[in-house]
Protein backbone atom coordinates (compact mmCIF):
# COMPACT_ATOMS: atom_id res chain seq x y z
CA UNK A 1 0.00 0.00 0.00
CA UNK A 2 1.62 3.33 -0.84
CA UNK A 3 2.02 5.69 1.45
CA UNK A 4 0.06 9.00 1.74
CA UNK A 5 -3.40 7.21 0.97
CA UNK A 6 -4.98 9.90 2.78
CA UNK A 7 -3.37 13.04 0.41
CA UNK A 8 -6.58 14.02 -1.79
CA UNK A 9 -8.02 16.95 -4.34
CA UNK A 10 -9.20 19.78 -2.85
CA UNK A 11 -12.10 21.13 -5.07
CA UNK A 12 -10.04 23.82 -6.38
CA UNK A 13 -7.75 21.81 -7.68
CA UNK A 14 -9.78 19.45 -9.61
CA UNK A 15 -11.41 22.23 -11.17
CA UNK A 16 -8.05 23.84 -12.38
CA UNK A 17 -7.42 20.19 -13.15
CA UNK A 18 -7.62 19.27 -16.83
CA UNK A 19 -10.20 16.55 -18.00
CA UNK A 20 -8.82 13.37 -18.62
CA UNK A 21 -9.02 12.53 -22.38
CA UNK A 22 -11.20 9.68 -22.96
CA UNK A 23 -9.72 6.92 -23.91
CA UNK A 24 -11.58 3.68 -24.96
CA UNK A 25 -11.58 0.25 -22.73
CA UNK A 26 -8.57 -1.93 -22.94
CA UNK A 27 -10.33 -5.27 -23.59
CA UNK A 28 -7.12 -6.81 -22.80
CA UNK A 29 -7.27 -6.21 -19.12
CA UNK A 30 -10.46 -7.41 -18.60
CA UNK A 31 -11.63 -11.36 -18.62
CA UNK A 32 -14.58 -11.83 -21.21
CA UNK A 33 -18.17 -11.18 -20.48
CA UNK A 34 -19.45 -14.62 -22.06
CA UNK A 35 -17.77 -17.53 -20.39
CA UNK A 36 -19.80 -20.84 -21.12
CA UNK A 37 -18.15 -22.48 -18.35
CA UNK A 38 -19.09 -20.26 -15.89
CA UNK A 39 -22.91 -20.60 -16.13
CA UNK A 40 -24.18 -17.37 -14.67
CA UNK A 41 -22.39 -15.66 -18.06
CA UNK A 42 -24.59 -17.61 -20.36
CA UNK A 43 -27.65 -15.70 -19.07
CA UNK A 44 -25.77 -12.45 -17.88
CA UNK A 45 -23.60 -11.85 -20.35
CA UNK A 46 -24.00 -8.86 -23.03
CA UNK A 47 -24.79 -10.26 -26.47
CA UNK A 48 -23.37 -6.92 -28.34
CA UNK A 49 -19.91 -5.32 -28.30
CA UNK A 50 -19.85 -2.78 -24.99
CA UNK A 51 -19.61 0.93 -25.81
CA UNK A 52 -17.75 3.36 -23.53
CA UNK A 53 -19.15 6.71 -23.00
CA UNK A 54 -17.18 9.90 -22.47
CA UNK A 55 -17.64 11.05 -18.48
CA UNK A 56 -20.14 13.81 -18.37
CA UNK A 57 -18.58 17.34 -16.60
CA UNK A 58 -20.30 16.18 -13.38
CA UNK A 59 -18.92 12.81 -13.02
CA UNK A 60 -15.13 14.51 -13.59
CA UNK A 61 -15.21 17.46 -11.18
CA UNK A 62 -17.20 16.03 -8.29
CA UNK A 63 -18.21 15.49 -5.41
CA UNK A 64 -14.79 15.88 -3.74
CA UNK A 65 -14.54 14.97 -0.73
CA UNK A 66 -11.23 16.16 1.63
CA UNK A 67 -9.97 15.40 5.32
CA UNK A 68 -13.18 17.34 6.54
CA UNK A 69 -15.79 15.37 5.04
CA UNK A 70 -14.60 11.75 6.50
CA UNK A 71 -13.73 10.97 10.26
CA UNK A 72 -10.36 9.22 11.29
CA UNK A 73 -12.72 6.53 12.15
CA UNK A 74 -15.14 6.40 9.36
CA UNK A 75 -13.01 3.71 7.76
CA UNK A 76 -12.62 1.12 11.10
CA UNK A 77 -15.70 -0.51 11.51
CA UNK A 78 -14.52 -1.86 15.09
CA UNK A 79 -13.83 1.53 16.51
CA UNK A 80 -16.04 3.84 14.22
CA UNK A 81 -19.31 2.88 16.40
CA UNK A 82 -17.69 2.01 20.06
CA UNK A 83 -20.15 2.95 22.93
CA UNK A 84 -19.66 0.93 25.55
CA UNK A 85 -17.02 -2.09 24.17
CA UNK A 86 -15.90 -3.73 20.56
CA UNK A 87 -18.71 -5.33 18.86
CA UNK A 88 -19.07 -8.78 19.03
CA UNK A 89 -17.41 -10.72 15.87
CA UNK A 90 -14.72 -12.07 13.40
CA UNK A 91 -12.13 -8.88 12.31
CA UNK A 92 -10.96 -8.63 8.55
CA UNK A 93 -9.46 -5.98 7.21
CA UNK A 94 -10.63 -4.79 3.93
CA UNK A 95 -8.97 -3.09 1.72
CA UNK A 96 -8.40 -2.35 -1.89
CA UNK A 97 -8.08 -0.52 -5.25
CA UNK A 98 -10.58 1.81 -7.62
CA UNK A 99 -9.57 1.45 -11.23
CA UNK A 100 -11.27 2.78 -13.99
CA UNK A 101 -11.75 0.56 -17.35
CA UNK A 102 -8.25 0.88 -18.37
CA UNK A 103 -6.89 -0.12 -15.35
CA UNK A 104 -5.45 2.67 -14.30
CA UNK A 105 -6.28 4.40 -10.11
CA UNK A 106 -8.70 6.08 -9.92
CA UNK A 107 -7.78 8.74 -7.01
CA UNK A 108 -10.23 10.87 -4.82
CA UNK A 109 -12.71 8.10 -5.15
CA UNK A 110 -15.11 7.90 -2.18
CA UNK A 111 -15.26 4.00 -0.82
CA UNK A 112 -18.66 3.42 0.99
CA UNK A 113 -18.89 -0.09 2.53
CA UNK A 114 -22.08 -2.04 4.56
CA UNK A 115 -21.51 -5.27 6.85
CA UNK A 116 -24.26 -7.10 8.10
CA UNK A 117 -23.16 -7.31 12.32
CA UNK A 118 -21.80 -11.22 13.57
CA UNK A 119 -25.84 -12.11 13.31
CA UNK A 120 -26.48 -11.22 10.08
CA UNK A 121 -28.04 -7.90 10.81
CA UNK A 122 -27.70 -4.67 9.28
CA UNK A 123 -28.48 -1.33 11.21
CA UNK A 124 -31.52 -0.38 8.71
CA UNK A 125 -34.80 -0.17 9.41
CA UNK A 126 -36.18 -2.49 6.54
CA UNK A 127 -33.67 -5.02 7.94
CA UNK A 128 -36.43 -7.47 10.37
CA UNK A 129 -33.88 -9.99 10.72
CA UNK A 130 -34.22 -11.91 14.53
CA UNK A 131 -30.43 -11.33 15.18
CA UNK A 132 -30.37 -8.58 17.65
CA UNK A 133 -28.69 -5.42 16.88
CA UNK A 134 -25.08 -5.01 18.39
CA UNK A 135 -25.12 -1.61 20.50
CA UNK A 136 -21.11 -1.31 19.49
CA UNK A 137 -21.31 -1.69 15.86
CA UNK A 138 -22.74 0.20 13.07
CA UNK A 139 -22.17 -1.43 9.95
CA UNK A 140 -20.90 1.04 7.84
CA UNK A 141 -18.14 3.46 6.96
CA UNK A 142 -16.41 5.08 3.95
CA UNK A 143 -12.90 6.06 2.79
CA UNK A 144 -11.06 7.92 0.27
CA UNK A 145 -8.90 6.51 -2.60
CA UNK A 146 -5.29 8.10 -2.36
CA UNK A 147 -3.72 9.41 -5.55
CA UNK A 148 -3.48 5.48 -7.15
CA UNK A 149 -6.60 4.53 -6.34
CA UNK A 150 -5.69 2.92 -3.00
CA UNK A 151 -7.98 2.46 0.21
CA UNK A 152 -7.23 0.69 3.28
Amino acid sequence: MPDGHKQLLNRDSLRRAAAPEFMMRNRAIHPPAYTPTYKTSVARSPRMPLVSLQNSLSEVTGPVFGHGDIGELDNDLILNYAKTGEPIGERTIVHGRVVDENGRGVGGALVEFWQANAGGRYRHKNDTYLAPIDPNFGGCGRTVTDADGYYV
